[in-house]
């Protein structure tokens, strides 16, 4: 099998390249349309596997899941440029009443395809007569994402002509509610996340009152994530978050009291840690996160994760690598696709826990 090299502090290393995802993989509609969502547990190299409702006897009394709240938007709104359709996705809600957004062409199948970005000036118009201006890149050099100003009250517009941001692999079109999960709070100023922080999608009520019966405890937070992109695998780029002073606390007594912090999604390790200072103390924090964790920066407060199958080569995967290690990764994906497990938001999950015995290392 033939290697690449990775630059990192050390220089340049071979890296075993990930196996491939075979499109039959994509789940295609929600669990609750095919049957129960499966839980693939990674202990270091050790894999195991498991259905989701038996979460409960993986975890222990004094480990604290920590949450994401962020609800979905309808992000998705069909638009004209010029003589051409297209539809536009709204991303990420700015502080001075802008929104990143992104422009596809739509395939005829219900889906769309990438576009050029752009360009300045330009104005598309949207359902309702509602027009939107777009400015500049999101990043300096940037095509993708553009900050633009509409006429309109951009939640309003979402609320009555948008509709969930759908991907290829899906089957077809499914209502909001499939796209939210039992840990979502609408914001008071209309924002949230573009894509569903899709970690926390397979709980129930009844689970999460099975697992504080238990002894777990839940730590919400918030992170809005905006559209990622499936063709180019880009890093994150910034986005609003925000770690109540409950919940630092809550995180900071169990890591004291020798509980595990399993991060419910790649949002949650990204807005979790970004509270964390250099000595692994969670402080109540809020504004914009551009922390991209990797295995050379580290985490300094996340002992565990569940999360989602990433697609390989995906920046997610880069922040996996920092939870578990490089060799628990390549086991369990090689063990997820010869399992036949489900990828993407609709599909199943991974849960990576630390080798008993083991503590958290501090960056």
């Amino acid at each position: 099998m033939s290697t690449r090299a990775r630059t990192g502090r050390a220089g340049a290393v071979p890296v075993r390249p990930w196996p491939r995802v075979p499109p039959e993989l994509s789940a295609r509609v929600p669990a609750q349309e095919r049957d129960e969502v499966r839980l693939l547990l990674s202990r270091g190299a050790t894999v195991a596997h498991h259905r989701f409702r038996e979460l409960p006897g993986l975890l222990r009394a004094g480990d604290v899941l920590v949450v994401n709240t962020s609800a979905t938007l309808p992000a998705a709104v069909n638009g004209r440029l010029g003589g051409d359709a297209v539809v536009v996705h709204f991303s990420t809600r700015g502080g001075d009443g802008r929104w990143a957004v992104e422009l596809r062409a739509p395939d005829g199948r219900g889906t769309t395809r990438p576009r050029a970005g752009g360009p300045a000036g330009a104005v598309v118009r949207l359902p309702g007569g509602a027009r939107l201006a777009l400015g500049e890149p999101l990043t300096p050099g940037g095509s993708r994402l553009w900050w633009a100003r509409a006429d309109t009250a951009v939640p309003g517009l979402l609320a009555r002509y948008g509709r969930p941001i759908r991907y290829g692999y899906t089957e077809r079109d499914q209502p909001l509610e499939a796209y939210q999960t039992v840990f979502a709070r609408p914001a008071a100023d209309g924002a949230g996340s573009a894509e569903m922080p899709s970690a926390g999608r397979p709980f129930t009520a009844a689970l999460v009152a099975e697992l504080e019966r238990r002894g777990v405890r839940f730590a919400p937070l918030t992170l809005h994530t905006g559209v990622a992109s499936a063709e180019v695998h880009e890093p994150p780029y910034p986005e609003p978050y925000e770690v109540p002073a409950a919940t630092a606390r809550l995180v900071n007594a169990a890591r004291a009291g020798g509980g595990r912090v399993v991060a419910v999604g790649t949002t949650a390790v990204r807005a979790l840690e970004s509270a964390a200072g250099p000595d692994g103390v969670v402080r109540a924090a809020s504004g914009w996160t551009d922390l991209v964790v990797t295995s050379e920066r580290g985490v300094r407060v996340v002992a565990g994760l569940l999360t989602g199958l990433h697609e390989p080569e995906a920046s997610h995967l880069l922040m996996l690598e920092a939870v578990a290690g490089r060799p628990a990764l390549e086991a369990a994906y090689a063990a997820a696709v010869n399992g036949r497990y489900l990828w993407h938001e609709f599909g199943d999950v991974h849960l990576l826990l630390p080798e008993e015995g083991l503590t958290v290392r501090i960056a």
